[in-house]
């Protein structure tokens, strides 16, 4: 952990394995495992691209899995589930 492409790529990382997590234990699953690939393969290819000292294409690749965890994973999105 000696670059900021390390800490934010983990950080990215770790809130993708929460939620991941957190889907897994509904009653119906929202999304499949294969689902969480891109995002978890693009910031290991970020982070070794920021290591190796190509910047941009690594905040851009990073930048990517942000949008796709937006869009396509949609954390912020409720269950339809309702307790009673």
């Amino acid at each position: 952990m000696e670059t900021v492409y390390d800490w934010v790529t983990v950080a990215v990382f770790a809130g993708l394995a929460v939620l991941l997590l957190q889907r897994s234990s509904e009653e119906k699953p929202r999304d499949r495992l294969i689902h969480y690939l891109p995002p978890a393969a693009g910031c290991g290819i970020s982070n070794y691209l920021g290591n190796e000292g190509l910047a941009i294409p690594a905040v851009a690749i990073l930048v990517g899995v942000m949008a796709y965890i937006y869009f396509v994973l949609k954390p912020f999105e409720r269950s339809n589930e309702t307790s009673d």
